[in-house]
């Protein structure tokens, strides 16, 4: 990487410059003062890439420069120590530093930042301490965050059979604290740390914890001794700012509360201020939520698309406008609800605002004007905001007496509640309104964002320097006169600071009271006694207004934070209401309609469609279908070609359900739903090349998982089960599911079943819960259309040969299969000859027959007489008792 030059400071030990002796590490590198510092920092951060500010670059050295040299694209140089060789090193200029940090945190490293926080003066040594550490899940900075993103830091805690879980988002001061049942190796924990979106997983040294859980996650050790159930409880305590364990509502969660104070623990190393008002504890019950497990979200792209051209289900819905919203309808789109009257509360709201077209539309106005105002409130309560930071709390605090306005004649009840707790501290937006100008600076770094008349004291300090300004204005004019030079002029820079420059032509007129200062190559700058006077008059007194607004900015985010427990639940409020009118826009927008949530164990879908699938293909192409699960019919055998549609059909039924338990709208014409536990969907195949599992193994496991943990409330979603086998091997798995799910006692779940396997259509025949349908194909001579509709009954064939054509099989090839097909189904090498024309015959069709019933079938009895006929009968009769 290229680098302008360094700026020259006291505390260098020594240039840096390309290799040419020997390399050497740290510990051999002597023992200057600066060294042994930087020895300490790596000592207590031993994991972390520690960034040393040293003038106007952050430095890394030794073995840290060697790793992070080639992630920043940064050329590795090296610092001498005199003979003993060099030390490895590399740095980025301090004012670039952002963008190199989260390439390190995306890479999976811990960065610990060593920062000067004393004066720089010559021959001492500046004071340093590390002020932050970061890592991929401990981020509060907004540059380093994406606005509707969550990053969470999840750790994790065995204890007496229980899996405890926390997550901490450091960028909200939200702590969700659950437990799971099982061991480390456990679905469940999995499916937590991906609802949860974990960026960095905390374990205890020495804990066994599959890479399979939060797979893509950094993975920390920490010290056993951190989860200690007892030092957790404190942590907990102090966090909360409360006296006991029972006014958390924590008393049974033991295994989340050591993993809560593991966690903690680690937010104190990451230097981050965990203040009873920031850290807001959260408890997730499974009785209340339905759990997803990473292929029924994959399968059912909910936040991410399974293709790069493809659109997520996140992506549909998000019309909310700001950030907190998009995160909490994230959320909600992870965790439906089980629970009936919390869902019909949240389609209340979107009903309602559904309707308010004109307070929907003044609504979502007021939110677009609302920054991010829970991470805000941390950047204060952290120490960190800017003055824009707080410009923007001083907006949001002016728009949300609006919003209260707006929603005054929303009845709906979470509405409701979320109008009332859309509070604005007064003594925040009074301060904030005093003192910040309208639109101030990013930094704090040069002033001016404190009104005039704001602060007496600051105000005082600018007229100090007034004069002295006055001066310098009016020096070019002055000198221009005294001098006769008219190409004379005054400037300034942070370098050499107030400056006369006189052109190299005009030198034999200079006066003698000019004070060479610099040679540029075509001029000359200079300095004059008075000058230096006012120079020092007018610096002193912009230092001085600098400091007084960093400590009256200081203050005011002090204010802020002292307000956290008004202005947290004031953002969570606005969330609730942008993620309702959100999908209120959705409902008018792509008319979808209200769904039927009950408690019954019906799936009742009028004329559902697939939103995404619609979105694609554009309004009033797409063609809509049906779908009836009830106590008469649970399961449904869906049969028909590749491409016509089956899977379509199978995610539309799941969407509608998810959707419904989300609270939203659905796109049908109508859905009665009763309340789903789980969604399980086994769509789609894939090799899992770094588990060694092959797809159908995959496949396996997956539907193993599914037939363990479904119950009689559950939907579940088989498409192709059996497929990557044998015929024989495949038909036989595939009936064996249907009829465990159609006869043990504590399935009997709401099940859609698609198969190639035509046969299975037959147990609608004696099982009495199953029925079949098909997706309805037209032939037209050797040529078909999908119609891609939902019809009863069983198809009898696949059309292989067709969708082969369509995809552009050569025509010799289509040819052949033709020839061989029909050589098949005259001799049906597989199994005996069913009744369509293309079937193998079910097992429990086809049962052994006994050598007499053969022999009988191979009589002709037109060639028998009557007492051969009668003499053969009784010779079979015989051998048949036999």
């Amino acid at each position: 990487m290229s680098r302008g030059p360094r700026a020259t400071a006291p505390h260098h030990v020594g240039p840096a410059q390309p290799a040419t002796r020997a390399t050497i590490d740290l510990d051999s590198a002597g023992d200057t003062p600066i060294l042994r510092e930087y020895r300490d920092v790596k000592e207590r951060f031993p994991d972390a890439i520690v960034m040393a500010r040293l003038g106007d670059f952050y430095e890394m050295f030794g073995d840290d420069a060697a790793a992070a040299a080639p992630l920043l694209g940064l050329t590795l140089t090296g610092r001498s120590f005199g003979g003993a060789g060099r030390v490895p090193m590399c740095g980025v200029p301090h004012s670039a530093v952002t963008q190199h940090i989260r390439r390190l945190l995306d890479s999976g490293h811990q960065v610990a930042l060593w920062d000067q926080v004393g004066e720089v003066s010559a021959g001492k040594l500046v004071a340093r301490e590390v002020t932050r550490v970061l890592s991929p899940g401990m981020v509060v900075e907004d540059d380093l965050l994406e606005p509707s993103a969550v990053l969470r830091c999840v750790a994790v805690a065995p204890r007496a059979g229980r899996i405890g879980v926390a997550a901490f988002d450091a960028s909200t001061g939200e702590l969700q604290l659950s437990e799971v049942g099982g061991g480390l190796e456990t679905q469940a924990l999995a499916d937590e740390c991906t609802r949860l979106d974990a960026a960095e997983l905390l374990v205890a040294e020495g804990s066994d914890v599959p890479v399979a859980v939060a797979a893509g996650a950094a993975r920390t050790a920490l010290p056993a001794a951190l989860f200690d159930l007892g030092a957790a409880d404190r942590r907990l305590l102090d966090a909360a700012g409360v006296a006991g364990v029972a006014t958390l509502d924590l008393e049974d969660l033991p295994a989340a509360r050591c993993a809560a104070g593991a966690l903690l623990a680690y937010c104190e190393r990451s230097r981050l201020a965990l203040t009873p008002g920031f850290v807001r504890i959260a408890v997730r019950r499974a009785a209340g939520l339905m759990r997803l497990d990473a292929q029924t979200r994959r399968n059912l792209e909910l936040v991410a698309p399974m293709s790069d051209r493809g659109a997520s289900l996140l992506s549909l819905l998000d019309r909310t406008r700001t950030p907190m919203g998009a995160r909490l309808l994230r959320a909600r789109l992870q965790q439906p609800l089980v629970d009936v009257a919390s869902i019909n509360a949240r389609l209340d709201s979107v009903a309602k605002l559904a309707r308010a077209h004109d307070a929907r539309e003044e609504l979502a106005g007021l939110l677009g004007t609302i920054a991010d105002l829970e991470r805000l409130m941390t950047r204060c309560i952290q120490g960190i905001a800017s003055p824009r930071d707080l410009a923007a709390i001083r907006n949001a605090c002016v728009s949300i007496p609006t919003v209260r306005d707006v929603m005054a004649d929303i009845d709906a009840a979470e509405l409701a509640d979320a109008r009332a707790a859309c509070i604005a501290p007064a003594p925040v937006l009074e301060r904030l309104q005093h003192l910040l100008v309208d639109e101030p600076p990013a930094t704090a770094r040069d002033g001016g964002a404190i009104r005039r008349g704001a602060d007496p004291e600051l105000d005082a300090m600018h007229d100090a320097g007034a004069d002295a300004r006055t001066f310098i204005a009016g020096l070019e004019e002055h000198e221009r006169e005294r001098t006769g030079i008219r190409s004379l002029r005054v400037g300034y820079n942070r370098v050499f600071g107030y400056y006369i420059e006189v052109p190299h032509a005009h030198r034999d007129r200079i006066p003698a009271d000019f004070i060479r200062k610099q040679t540029l190559v075509g001029a000359e700058r200079y300095i004059t006694p008075d000058l230096k006077e006012q120079e020092a008059i007018v610096l002193h007194a912009r230092e001085r207004v600098v400091a007084r607004e960093q400590q009256i900015l200081t203050d005011a985010s002090r204010l802020v934070a002292s307000c956290a427990p008004q202005l947290y639940p004031a953002a969570a409020a606005l969330a609730v209401l942008d993620v309702s009118q959100a999908l209120a826009r959705v409902a008018a927008d792509e008319r979808w309609v209200r769904p039927e949530v009950d408690g019954s164990g019906v799936v009742d879908i009028e004329a559902g469609r697939h939103p995404l699938v619609e979105r694609a293909l554009g309004r009033g192409r797409f063609v809509a279908n049906d779908c009836t699960l009830d106590s008469a019919e649970r399961l449904l055998v869906l049969t028909g070609p590749n491409m016509a549609g089956k899977s379509t059909y199978l995610r539309q039924v799941s969407l509608i359900v998810l959707l419904a338990q989300v609270g939203s709208f659905v796109p049908a014409a109508r859905a009665r739903i009763g309340v789903c536990d789980r969604i399980f969907t086994r769509v789609g195949a894939h090799d899992d090349l770094s588990g060694g599992m092959s797809t159908f193994m995959v496949e396996m496991a997956e539907t193993a998982a599914i037939l363990r943990q479904a119950s009689e409330r559950s939907l579940v979603v088989l498409d192709e089960i059996g497929r990557g086998t044998s015929t024989y091997d495949g038909v036989s798995i595939a009936q064996a599911v249907v009829e465990h799910i159609h006869d043990a006692p504590h399935l009997n779940c709401r099940t859609l079943f698609a198969t190639h396997y035509h046969e299975l259509t037959a147990l609608a025949d004696r099982l009495p819960r199953v029925r079949t349908a098909r997706v309805e194909v037209v032939e037209q001579g050797e040529r078909i259309a999908f119609l891609h509709r939902i019809v009863p009954g069983g198809a009898d064939r696949s059309y292989g040969i067709h969708v082969a054509k369509l995809a552009g099989v050569p025509a010799g090839v289509l040819a052949r299969a033709r020839e061989v097909l029909a050589g098949l189904e005259r001799t049906r090498p597989l199994a005996q000859r069913g009744d369509g024309p293309d079937q193998l015959t079910l097992a429990i069709a086809a049962p052994a027959a006994h050598p007499v019933v053969e022999e009988l079938a191979e009589l002709d009895i037109d060639t028998l007489s009557p007492i051969a006929a009668l003499n053969k009968l009784a010779e079979l009769r015989d051998r048949a008792s036999t």
